[in-house]
């Protein structure tokens, strides 16, 4: 067996062939430069308070009762029975009111001026080109 003659091939003729590289370089730009200024100015505060406290009275009374009186309220003012058990001879016992706490309420209104001082930061930002800079810091 013989084999087949190979048919001629067209002559491959090498071109150029082109690649691309890429690279990273800093430049100069502009430098950008923030300026903090904090400013303090005084304000007068000029303004009612109020707030309220408790007055507390002690009422003795020392009446007998036949049991423990609730907590009451008559307005702005709240009483809170203190009752005492005592034992007598005859081996009785009964309940003696010995006194009312009388708690009241007092909304007390005053005017309150304080100077106090208040702070503000202002930001200056400013753009400087790169033929306009400095170098020196």
């Amino acid at each position: 067996m013989s084999s087949a003659p190979t048919p001629p091939r067209d002559p491959v003729v090498p071109l150029h062939a082109e690649d691309v590289v890429f690279t990273r370089r800093d430049t100069v730009g502009d430098t950008v430069r923030v300026a903090v200024t904090t400013r303090e100015n005084e304000r007068l505060v000029d303004e009612e308070l109020t707030h309220e406290r408790v007055a507390i009275e002690r009422v003795a009374v020392g009446r007998v009762v036949d049991r423990v009186p609730p907590i009451r309220k008559d307005g702005d003012l709240t009483i809170i029975p203190v009752v005492e058990e005592e034992a007598v001879i005859v081996i009785e016992r009964r309940l003696v009111l010995r006194e009312e706490i009388h708690m009241r309420r007092v909304r007390v209104t005053e005017r309150h001026r304080e100077t106090v001082t208040l702070r503000r930061q202002d930001a200056d930002i400013s753009r400087i080109p790169p033929d306009r800079r400095d170098d020196s810091g």
